[in-house]
């Protein structure tokens, strides 16, 4: 099989609505409804995006309540919302509702199924050279801990995954689990989940797809990516609440993976000494959960699935190309990022300047920007110390654009 440039983000654009014209018409009225927008260019939506008018109301409406009538009591009032999540969720990706689970964060939706994985001494992993470093220290304490073998898949030519080495390595047989981000936090390429899930099934091979970065601003549909389990989170591309993330189990795996730990909410209490875990998703929830959040979680599910996550990607890559033309162009400024297909991350340094010197810079301008640390992430040995992230979204204009470049220092 060929390395090809495919991103996984599904031909039919998602299961999200939308007229199929571009966002461009409606962009008024999306910053409107977007207060952050007045205040500031926010180039940081890998970091946190802003919240649409509809969230910031459903989670301070909730929390309002939950002080005038009491926390229980404003979870009984508002039993319909919270579960809305799940169906909101679920539409947006293009699973089943009872293979959605709310959880705090990404980083501990992503734990919950991997330590939940059923690993033997012998056993492989197969990542890639920019995996996130919460990840990989996960896979060092497996490995460590069980005897499991991590095993990192070389790139191909364009810095995506190798489509040609990942199949070589699954053909030798002994993979327990292919493990990958869809869009690593400390660039702008997007690796070929589509194809690397049509491998994992003809080898069956479990597959864990981190898509921190990509839910929200790509079209990302489970069944066509054919992962087995995927993670996200709400503050991102999602534009949800912090302290919000959700997972994604495919039903016909969920009853083989036993959650690393459990509670009332993950199983049910067998008396005198024994337990029964969920036979869905939610086997990885808790009980005790930011209630707001979840709320708030599935409105912006279903704020980006009403808007057509098709037409969410075709405006956040056409910005993040601009943005990446133009910073080209510059003097002595070097664009990091790889793939054939770039998203809406662009990373990049300019000779003789400190990424943090910019990013101040940036913020004195009105300007949101970050310093992402790619060495810090990952087995790539070719990564640089640092380097300034902008990530656009479709909310931002090509004015903010401007406004950015406006603010580098010249060479």
């Amino acid at each position: 099989m060929g390395d090809g440039t495919e991103n996984g983000a599904g031909s039919r654009g998602g299961t999200g609505g939308g007229t199929g014209e571009s966002l461009d018409r409606e962009i008024d009225a999306l910053r409107a409804d977007t207060p952050g927008c007045a205040r500031v260019a926010h180039l940081n939506n890998a970091g946190a995006a802003l919240a649409p008018r509809p969230v910031i109301d459903a989670v301070a409406e909730h929390f309002t309540l939950e002080n005038t009538i009491g926390g229980y009591e404003a979870a009984e009032v508002n039993a319909a919302a919270i579960d809305r999540f799940y169906d909101a969720t679920a539409r947006l990706i293009g699973a089943r509702a009872d293979e959605i689970a709310y959880v705090e964060n990404a980083t501990r939706a992503w734990d919950m199924a991997f330590y939940a994985i059923p690993f033997a001494e012998g056993d492989r992993i197969l990542t890639t050279t920019n995996e996130y470093s919460s990840n990989a220290i996960a896979y060092q304490q497996v490995a460590e801990a069980k005897g499991v073998r991590v095993e990192v898949v070389p790139d191909a030519p364009d810095g995506t995954l190798s489509l040609d080495a990942l199949e070589a390595e699954l053909r030798k047989g002994g993979v327990r689990l292919v493990s990958l981000n869809h869009i690593p936090t400390h660039n702008g390429l997007v690796n070929p989940a589509a194809a690397v899930g049509r491998l994992c099934r003809e080898h069956g091979v479990l597959y864990l797809l981190d898509a921190c970065q990509s839910v929200g601003q790509l079209a990302v549909d489970v069944r066509e990516i054919g992962c087995d389990m995927l993670s996200a989170t709400g503050r991102k591309f999602l534009r949800g609440p912090r302290g919000t993330g959700f997972l994604y189990v495919r039903r016909e795996v969920v009853t083989t993976l036993e959650p690393p730990f459990l509670d009332l909410q993950a199983a049910e209490w067998k008396a005198p000494d024994g337990y029964e875990p969920r036979g869905d998703a939610r086997r990885f929830e808790t009980w005790e959960r930011y209630v707001a959040g979840q709320i708030g979680l599935g409105v912006a599910a279903g704020y980006a699935a009403d808007l057509g996550t098709a037409r969410i990607e075709e405006r956040v890559t056409r910005l993040a190309a601009r943005l990446r033309a133009a910073l080209a162009e510059r003097p002595g400024t070097t664009v990091l990022d790889r793939g054939a297909r770039p998203s809406g991350i662009v990373t990049f340094t300019v000779d003789g300047h400190d990424p943090g010197e910019i990013k101040k810079a940036a913020r004195e301008a009105g300007v949101n920007v970050n310093v992402t640390n790619p060495a810090g992430h990952g087995y790539d040995p070719r990564a640089v110390p640092a380097a300034v992230r902008a990530s656009v979204h479709y909310y931002n204009t090509e004015e903010e654009l401007d406004r950015l470049l406006s603010a580098l220092p010249n060479r």
